[in-house]
């Protein structure tokens, strides 16, 4: 969920049988105290809680997988002090509310062999140990790495507050592995899941694949359920759609589609 006017929104997920969401923090932690606080009390208000918070940074170019690249995350020096204090506010936003998840694309993690590997490392290092203060933990969000080099990382990592956002439509659309495999590898690490789904494209890592309503495409749901069964996961699914112009509409297809893979 973006944006504000979280009424409204709240009666649209009701409209649809649901009662949990995510939220955008990036415009919560620059609206005025007493806006966001109407604006949280709005959603409570209307019977939805919150799973978890995610956040995006200024300057991200999703144009290209080449652009993302370059511009996503953590890695780009110039803009390491902006979006280390942009998480820091968004995981104070999220100590305030009481929700101890934030979720994120950290950028494209170099291999082990590659310099920034250790620049990474220590920035990832400094945040999970400044968020733990607050009792949040970083989610990784997958698809830009395939699921064994990220299990690598966060293995190199060692931050327990440092876990998955699993994503298996990121999985296909960046060309990062087949979805159902990578929640095999990734397993313990997976604090909270996307139901989304997508098309390969003809040129995997180099050209986006294609967003579709979740059963639709790649992503099988039966398979997808047992998947995450099979590793013990027992957090939320969120519902996550972000193409389209129909997103109400493709809610209720992946619903249906939940529904029926889990009869």
């Amino acid at each position: 969920m973006r944006g504000a006017e979280m009424r409204d929104v709240a009666t649209k997920l009701k409209s649809v049988g649901l009662s949990h969401t995510q939220i955008a923090t990036a415009p919560l932690v620059t609206m005025d105290a007493a806006k966001r606080s109407d604006e949280l009390a709005a959603l409570r208000d209307g019977g939805v809680s919150i799973t978890a918070g995610m956040i995006g940074f200024p300057g991200e170019d999703y144009s290209t997988i080449a652009m993302i690249r370059k511009t996503g995350g953590y890695l780009p020096d110039e803009q390491w002090p902006e979006r280390r204090d942009l998480t820091l506010r968004a995981a104070e936003l999220m100590r305030e509310i009481g929700v101890p998840l934030l979720s994120t694309h950290v950028g494209f993690v170099p291999t082990s062999s590659a310099a920034e590997y250790a620049t990474i490392i220590e920035r990832l290092r400094e945040l999970a140990d400044q968020l733990a203060t607050m009792n949040v933990t970083l989610l990784m969000e997958t698809g830009q790495e395939t699921a064994s080099e990220l299990l690598q990382f966060l293995n190199d990592l060692a931050r327990k507050n440092v876990q998955v956002n699993f994503d298996p439509a990121n999985m296909i659309l960046y060309g990062a592995g087949d979805p159902i495999d990578a929640i095999r590898i990734l397993g313990r690490h997976i604090r909270h899941v996307h139901v989304k789904d997508a098309i390969l494209s003809d040129q995997p890592r180099m050209k986006w694949g294609t967003e579709v309503p979740f059963g639709t495409g790649q992503v099988r749901p039966r398979r997808f359920l047992d998947a995450l069964e099979a590793v013990g996961y027992t957090g939320p699914l969120i519902i996550e759609r972000e193409a389209g112009d129909e997103r109400l509409r493709d809610i209720r297809v992946a619903i249906d589609a939940l529904q029926h893979a889990a009869a």
